[in-house]
């Protein structure tokens, strides 16, 4: 495990410049084969605005940090031995600008842990899965931690590279509300704040990613 801060240079007083970011995604592709046939996953959905209400811009891109790795194993769930925290499920559907599904979207997913370190050298709190015929998806995990120093500090967030089929590459990160980093953030953006409610001992998150057709 390696800490989200490590790789930075040192300065005067214990300060830390953030640390480098990649400023847009390593390909205009994902590494894996989409699915023939999307499976039939039978998500049980929070409710959200309909599509037709202004809910259907596209999901804004953000950068992609510098802790992707790529090829991930495929898995609907990052939960395993190891892994502490609060547990959270994320749920959603993947989507057209017209509010069409896009079945076999691939969603790639990584995070910090709950204490804000990043696994760079194996894929603890990394997969990805594909969505079902519907386009919807259901991702378990827990929820992330805050890192950084005194001078960059990160509010929790998931990252995410979504592409379907016939879509560009999206990359992204998922935001929860009421934190109070969010406002000290700099890369934060409450577009991209999650739907969030308590679930059981954890929480239950749903976010739509919304893509431009090619």
């Amino acid at each position: 495990m390696i800490a989200a801060g490590a790789g930075v240079s040192a300065l005067a007083g214990g300060l830390y410049v953030m640390p480098r970011v990649v400023t847009g995604a390593r390909g205009t592709s994902l590494d894996y084969s989409f699915p023939e046939t999307p499976a039939e996953n039978a998500l049980q959905l929070l409710p959200t605005p309909s599509c037709d209400d202004g809910q259907d811009d596209r999901t804004i891109a953000q950068t992609e940090g510098p802790y992707y790795t790529p090829r991930t194993p495929e898995r609907a769930s990052l939960m395993e031995s190891g892994v502490t925290g609060i547990p959270l499920v994320v749920v959603g559907r993947v989507m057209t600008t017209a509010c069409r599904p896009i079945p076999g979207a691939v969603l790639d997913f990584w995070q910090a842990d709950s204490h804000g370190e990043y696994d760079n050298e194996g894929y603890r709190l990394r997969g990805h899965q594909f969505a079902d015929r519907h386009g919807q998806f259901r991702l378990g995990t827990i929820k992330p931690g805050a890192y950084g120093s005194m001078m960059f500090r990160r509010t929790p967030h998931i990252h995410v590279k979504v592409q379907g089929r016939d879509t560009p590459l999206l990359t992204t990160q998922l935001y929860f509300p009421d934190e109070p980093l969010n406002a000290q953030d700099g890369i934060f953006d409450e577009r991209l704040i999650m739907n969030v409610r308590p679930r059981g001992d954890g929480l239950e998150a749903r976010f739509d990613f919304i893509l431009t057709p090619q």
